[in-house]
């Protein structure tokens, strides 16, 4: 969720920076805490040159992502021709110095610091609203349910929500987040501790899952699970684990505003401890849970809520028939493609008949006038002339003579 969290797994400043301040101030305590109250920022020059080089030239990489993803975006906004946000663009560079895009400076560590926590302020911001439409929309739909019945059935839905309602209120009772009661049952039930001996100390270094010195969020979010089971079962029809989710942030949120002293959102064993001194630990107020507490919404959000709906539908109804015509007509066209691709079927199946045809005529011969065909003509004339040529005399000795034939009456007569 947060814009450069690729950037900042990758280069592990914080961790690359401590080992190698230790290294040259010759202090341990020096941990990731440091990186959230400005003191580490403040020793970054003291680091050798080789990691100063690798941070440069992560820090030169991500200036060219961050180029790339801000022309991607103004290509596509440009082929939607929509108006373009020159400053949400711009706020993708916040975690760096802007005058400074070639080497990685104790200034963008702070900046890298102060919008990480920006990001995750926003994002607590963004679930509770995400939560709240969540929760006039399920409303929404209960009172479009109820509108759907008949008398009798409504009065019979109505009864069965009252009863869930009421099933789900019933719970044993819930600690205050971060109260000296809250922590012992943490220690007793998922520690497998005696609650009589708890000590906050060793609680804290049970709980710094990661070692690092510090309870992040997710830390301290775990912190609350048997709470939350005690309201919460996702078996159970009556028990919203949306609004289980809701109450966590909300649990967490409660420790931070009493424990987080510098608002890094982050909590040190100094601030830990500290919490326990104070008189709200031992005697906290009674933590409210949703269901204690006034809706999320009013009713006039309720209302703007399902005007917005409504406005929704009526636009996707106007898309959904946009869509149906673009359908009709194209079934139009297809319809038209098809006929015109059977003619010209028909076409070719036509063509390619009469070249079948011409093909066998002419290998056929021609006929004569009374149907015969036209060789035996021409053969029976040959016949008829060769039967009219003159027999050439031959003689005794077979030779052909070549003398022209004389007509009988001057042939010698020959006497006996």
């Amino acid at each position: 969720f947060l814009n450069f969290h690729a950037f900042l797994l990758q280069i592990n400043v914080c961790n690359v920076v401590i080992h190698l301040v230790r290294g040259k101030t010759n202090e341990e305590n020096i941990s990731l805490l440091c990186c959230f109250n400005g003191r580490l920022s403040k020793e970054l020059d003291l680091v050798g040159h080789h990691v100063r080089t690798r941070l440069d030239e992560l820090k030169r990489q991500e200036v060219s992502r961050l180029r790339m993803l801000l022309k991607a975006k103004l290509d596509s906004t440009n082929a939607q021709s929509v108006q373009m946000d020159h400053a949400s663009l711009l706020k993708q560079f916040e975690h760096l110095d802007p005058h400074n895009q070639n080497t990685f400076e104790a200034k963008d560590l702070e900046l890298l610091i102060v919008t990480a926590t920006k990001d995750l302020e926003n994002f607590d911001a963004e679930r509770h609203e995400e939560f709240k439409r969540y929760e006039m929309l399920k409303e929404h739909e209960r009172r479009e349910y109820l509108k759907s019945l008949d008398q009798e059935k409504r009065e019979e839905e109505e009864k069965r929500i009252k009863e869930l309602k009421e099933k789900h209120r019933q719970h044993p009772k819930v600690n205050a987040p971060g109260s000296v009661d809250q922590l012992r049952e943490v220690w007793k039930e998922t520690d497998g501790l005696d609650p009589q001996e708890f000590n906050p100390k060793t609680f804290f270094k049970l709980h710094d899952t990661n070692g690092d010195g510090v309870l992040d969020e997710q830390e301290l979010e775990a912190l609350f699970t048997k709470e939350l089971e005690k309201v919460y079962d996702p078996k159970n029809e009556e028990d919203d684990m949306m609004e289980m989710e809701e109450e966590r942030l909300r649990m967490r949120e409660h420790v931070m505003q009493n424990v987080d002293l510098n608002h890094d959102r982050l909590v040190s064993l100094e601030e830990f401890l500290k919490s326990t001194e104070k008189k709200e630990f031992n005697n906290p107020n009674e933590w409210e849970t949703l269901d204690d507490t006034k809706p999320v919404y009013t009713e006039e959000e309720l209302q703007r809520f399902e005007a917005e709906l409504q406005d929704r539908e009526m636009e996707l109804g106007r898309r959904a028939e946009k869509l149906r015509q673009e359908q009709e007509l194209l079934k139009e066209r297809s319809k038209a493609l098809e006929a015109q691709k059977r003619e010209y079927q028909q076409a070719v199946m036509e063509m390619s008949q009469k070249q079948k045809e011409q093909q066998a005529l002419n290998r056929q011969p021609p006929s004569g006038p009374n149907g015969e065909l036209q060789f035996q003509q021409e053969m029976q004339k040959l016949a008829n002339e060769d039967s009219q040529v003159v027999k050439v005399p031959v003689n005794q000795n077979g030779v052909q003579n070549n003398l022209p034939a004389e007509p009988p009456q001057n042939l010698p007569q020959h006497t006996s």
